[in-house]
């Protein structure tokens, strides 16, 4: 299960030492039966040594409780919303070349959430289909505690934090959005498109069934903000950067002005 804990195979009170190699992740299931001795510790260490999500390159699904008719999507301080959403709705806060990667749709009465995130290679990292998640874990680290689940490329690199707030929002805290080339940077208050070094921050749709797309074909449905015509990988993402550290330079300075 993508939710899991550590536990010490070789037991603590017996041990009493932390040796990385005597430590794995259980889901909660599977450590609350082996400290009530329901799972012997010689199944967990054999299982240690070949993980089932390993042979899988997935993560089991994990069933997201998410309910209502007021959905929202926030990314940094924008925030993308419907209410009153009816059966039978479909509600896409961001889109990137046509594709969905966040959706909200109502069916019998159930609000079930969609989401997909990418890595460079444009394959797909994580995946929610009707409110069940699945990641891969072929990804560097990835960390879920409590509501925020924290996908990393490397050691300080998050590729990407989401927050779960049911039964009615997704927050996209930080990270960079992929997909077909485009790259969508998800600050602390600001979003920023590498490619075309568009600079965004404190948006707020409400009730636009797209709230923000990118990329083509554009929606053929009302969308609250529309950036088309990006160019895809010749840029010179070093200088995006650099453009990007100034607008947030000037941003704090009119900040302290007021």
């Amino acid at each position: 299960m993508p939710l899991y804990e550590y536990e010490h195979m070789l037991e603590w009170a017996e041990v009493q030492r932390h040796v990385a190699g005597e430590i794995t992740l259980l889901c909660r299931q599977h450590h609350g039966e082996k400290t009530n001795g329901l799972l012997p510790k010689e199944v967990v260490v054999a299982s240690n040594q070949n993980p089932y999500n390993k042979q899988t390159g997935t993560s089991k699904q994990h069933l997201l409780h998410y309910s209502g008719q007021m959905v929202r999507l926030r990314a940094a301080d924008s925030y993308f919303e419907y209410r009153d959403l009816s059966d039978g709705a479909f509600f896409a806060p961001l889109v990137i070349d046509g594709l969905p990667l966040v959706a909200f749709r109502i069916e019998q009465d159930e609000l079930l959430l969609n989401f997909i995130a990418f890595n460079e290679l444009n394959k797909p990292i994580i995946q929610i289909v009707d409110n069940e998640l699945i990641y891969d874990t072929n990804q560097w680290d990835i960390e879920w505690v409590a509501q925020t689940l924290t996908i990393r490329e490397g050691r300080g690199r998050i590729l990407l934090e989401l927050v779960f707030s049911p039964p009615s929002e997704i927050y996209i805290r930080k990270g960079r959005l992929l997909r077909n080339g485009i790259e969508l940077l998800v600050g602390p208050n600001y979003l920023f498109n590498t490619n075309n070094s568009i600079f965004l921050g404190a948006i707020t749709t409400e009730n636009c069934p797209v709230g923000f797309a990118i990329g083509d074909p554009t929606p053929n449905v009302g969308a609250g903000i529309v950036i088309s015509g990006i160019s895809r990988y010749k840029f010179d993402r070093k200088q995006a950067r650099q453009y990007l550290r100034r607008c947030l330079s000037e941003r704090r300075g009119n900040d302290e002005q007021f």
